[in-house]
């Protein structure tokens, strides 16, 4: 049901919602996250502010560096994919299993993109999935536009 509900709404314009902001381990690591959603009614709704709440401390914790696979740089892409064929080889796989080998490592995604990683209050459920479900329950389309997370002594 709200995966269809998804779907429906996902071409609906998101033009409200909430900035959130959380500083963790006594000012060490801080995150800004922006969620958007279509109306100010949803805006000011308790349980959508404690999802974008609950997702500014999941960045805090899992460090993502994309909301989701459409953002991640194909250059970023192709490193990584170099890297796995070069494991695939030195490991002794044939050229034509190294392929799919490099193809089905989706591991990488759940390491770097928000969508795609556990949540850490519940690793059952990814937050795509939780997103999914914030969805289902408010009736519109709601989008995580974007996040900043800053480290103490963190060179960029």
């Amino acid at each position: 049901r709200g995966i269809s509900i998804s779907q429906e709404t996902s071409s609906h314009l998101t033009n409200e919602g909430v900035i959130d902001a959380y500083v963790h381990q006594g000012g060490r690591i801080g995150v800004l996250v922006e969620v958007n959603c279509e109306t100010d009614f949803v805006a000011r709704n308790e349980e959508f502010r404690a999802f974008v709440h609950d997702l500014a401390l999941h960045i805090a914790a899992s460090n993502p560096l994309f909301v989701s696979r459409q953002d991640v740089p194909d250059s970023l892409l192709s490193q990584e994919k170099e890297i796995y064929r070069k494991q695939a080889l030195s490991e002794g796989k044939k050229e034509n299993v190294v392929e799919k080998i490099v193809e089905g490592k989706n591991k990488f995604y759940g390491e770097i993109c928000l969508l795609d990683q556990p949540f850490i209050r519940d690793p059952e459920k990814t937050v795509e999935q939780l997103l999914i479900e914030m969805i289902a329950r408010m009736g519109e389309n709601i989008e995580i536009r974007r996040f900043t997370r800053v480290q103490l002594g963190e060179r960029v």
